[in-house]
This record gives structure tokens, C-alpha cells and sequence, in this order.
């Protein structure tokens, strides 16, 4: 039988299913330090595998397309941020103060690097382009993102991100994927031989910190802190980003001058933020704070992004190769 096309994907019902469990029986005690070496472990293991998988000629392939690369950074690392702190007035009436540093930190992430490649290729856009801006924004990533939320999110809320933490990120994302780099010679070959063993990992780490996180949330009382309307207003809020970043990147690489494949790879690089950065570096960015709240806006914000971008990209693939360079239009 098809597969009903408004079902979720099965990673996403797993995310649902580990947030459902951690709701009913999260992790307590001795169990707790227990999934918490075990999530340390996989991150770990997670970051040294994608260090050993990123070829080198493969970032670089498209590399000299320095303005289209500039302006994904630019709309990752500068357009975001300002945008979740010029919503603030529209936020906080209805969100709490923990799911909006939630949505600060959403926006500090890294783009994508797999769904953005796909979608790219999917839209007929600039694929070596999208490898070369999806890799670089991924790596950046591991230095800018700590950077920029520590402002970020120490000036915009009550909690703080300290020096301590940004050091912490770096030794536990960074030193594993310098690791798995300087091991590609070794193990690339069979990294590459077995994509779906890195998938599996890259999936279940997420379901561990998400697993994790939960319990901790669930047992500091967050259900019964966080009101039905906050959660709705998390869900508006998402949508308004992302509608905001689509539109935006849409409109500026057309202001620009870019070509159709250009502004294609631009608005799927430029609009998308990392689950598989993103939950990895919040354990570390947020050791101590309500992390459930901060990695629920991300959750929301990841689903919602594929599907928009899976519909912008069946439309627009769907159209000739001649056509005109006017891709959002009837869309």
C-alpha cells in the first residue's frame, strides 16, 4: 500500500515517538548519566564519521563562485539572527522565555548540508555550487554558531553561553571531525561504501539527545510550564522565519543578478537550518538550561522546512530548462 502523502517521514515519527517516551518514562538518576555518556559517545563518533566522509575536492568544486557563497553565510549568519531579534516584540507575547532562546539559536545554526544538495538537484540548480556553500556553512558553523549565540542569545534572554561552553563545542564537535578528516585517507573509502551506517548514526545520535533532553525537560516540569498557546505560537513563529528567509534570499539573489541555478541553490542554502548541528551543539551550548524548550523550535522549524522546500522543489524541477529565470512566480 502507498505510503499516505501527508504522512510524516519515518525519522520524524521516531523524533515524535522519543518525545512521547521521554514524556512517559524519561531517564532519571544513574539511567540518566548513563544516556548522557552514551549521547556524548555518539555525537563524538557522529562528527568524526562526517569528518571523514567531506571530501576535500568536493567542497571545493564551485568554490570560485565567491558571491553566491558569501551571500549564503550572509543570509545563514546575519539574516537569521536579525530576524529572530527583530520579531522579538511579536514573540515574546507569546512565547516563554525559554522557547524564545530557542528561536535565537535556530537562527545562529548552520544550513544544511544532504536535504540542501538534494532540493538544489531536485530544483535543477547549481549542485557543485550548493555542495561547495552546504559544506562550507556546515564547518563554519562549528566556530561561527557558538560565537554568534553567545551574543545573541546572552543579550536577548535570561541565560548566557560562556567561554567554558564555546571551548566545550569545539572539543567535542570540532577535535572528532578534524579526527575523521585526518582519517579520511584511511577510512573514506568505506565511509563512503556504507552512507547508510552514517545515516543511522547521524539519526540516532539526534534521537539520543532528543531522548535526553526531554527527560531532563520533562523532569524539571515542562509541559506543565509551557502553556498549549506557547506551543502554538512556536509553531506561527517558525512559519513566519521561514517564510521571511524564503522570501528574502528569493529576492535578493533576483536583485543581485543571479541566474535561475544560482538563485535556486541560494534560497535552498540560504533558508535552511541544521537538526543534525543543531541538537548536537545545543547539549553542549546549553548544559545546565531548560534544553528542551531550546531544541523544540529547531524540531518544528526542520519539519516544516523540508516540506515547504519539497513542494518549491517538485514545482520548480518540474519546469523546462528555457524557461525563465522568474522561479517563485505561480508558485
Amino acid at each position: 500500500m502507498a505510503r499516505p502523502k501527508l504522512l510524516p517521514d519515518n525519522f520524524t515519527l521516531c523524533l515524535l515517538a522519543t518525545v512521547a517516551t521521554a514524556s512517559l518514562l524519561p531517564s532519571r538518576g544513574e539511567t540518566a548519566v548513563v544516556f548522557d555518556w552514551a549521547t556524548n559517545f555518539a555525537i563524538g563518533l557522529l562528527f568524526f564519521l562526517h569528518g571523514a566522509k567531506l571530501s576535500r575536492e568536493a567542497a571545493l568544486a564551485g568554490a570560485t563562485h565567491w558571491r553566491l557563497h558569501l551571500l549564503v553565510l550572509l543570509c545563514t549568519f546575519g539574516m537569521f539572527p536579525l530576524l529572530g531579534l527583530a520579531l522579538k516584540p511579536l514573540l515574546m507575547p507569546i512565547v516563554t522565555p525559554a522557547l524564545y532562546a530557542g528561536v535565537l539559536f535556530l537562527c545562529t545554526l548552520p544550513s544544511t548540508v544532504q536535504s540542501s544538495i538534494a532540493f538544489t538537484s531536485m530544483a535543477k540548480g547549481n549542485v557543485p555550487a550548493a555542495v561547495c556553500s552546504a559544506s562550507a556553512s556546515s564547518l563554519l558553523g562549528i566556530f561561527i554558531t557558538p560565537v554568534v549565540a553567545s551574543v545573541v542569545v546572552t543579550s536577548n534572554t535570561a541565560g548566557g553561553i560562556s567561554l567554558h561552553t564555546i571551548w566545550g563545542i569545539v572539543l567535542q564537535l570540532l577535535v572528532p571531525f578534524v579526527a575523521g578528516q585526518m582519517a579520511r585517507p584511511l577510512i573514506g573509502k568505506w565511509v563512503a561504501r556504507h552512507r547508510s551506517f552514517l545515516r543511522y548514526v547521524d539519526q540516532g545520535s539526534i534521537l539520543l539527545v532528543v531522548y535526553t533532553a526531554f527527560s531532563e525537560a520533562v523532569n524539571e516540569g515542562i509541559w506543565r510550564q509551557t502553556p498549549l498557546l506557547a506551543l502554538g505560537g512556536v509553531l506561527v513563529v517558525c512559519a513566519v522565519v521561514l517564510g521571511l528567509a524564503l522570501v528574502i534570499t528569493y529576492f535578493t539573489a533576483r536583485r543581485l543578478g543571479f541566474d535561475r541555478a544560482d538563485q535556486i541553490t541560494i534560497i535552498f542554502c540560504g533558508s535552511k537550518k541544521s537538526l543534525a548541528s543543531g541538537i548536537p551543539m545545543a547539549k553542549v551550548l546549553f548544559a545546565g538550561h531548560a534544553l528542551g524548550s531550546v531544541v523544540l523550535p529547531l524540531m518544528l522549524f526542520h519539519q516544516m522546512q523540508l516540506m515547504v522546500c519539497a513542494v518549491l522543489a517538485a514545482r520548480w524541477g518540474a519546469r523546462p530548462e528555457t524557461e525563465s529565470t522568474e522561479i517563485v512566480h505561480k508558485a
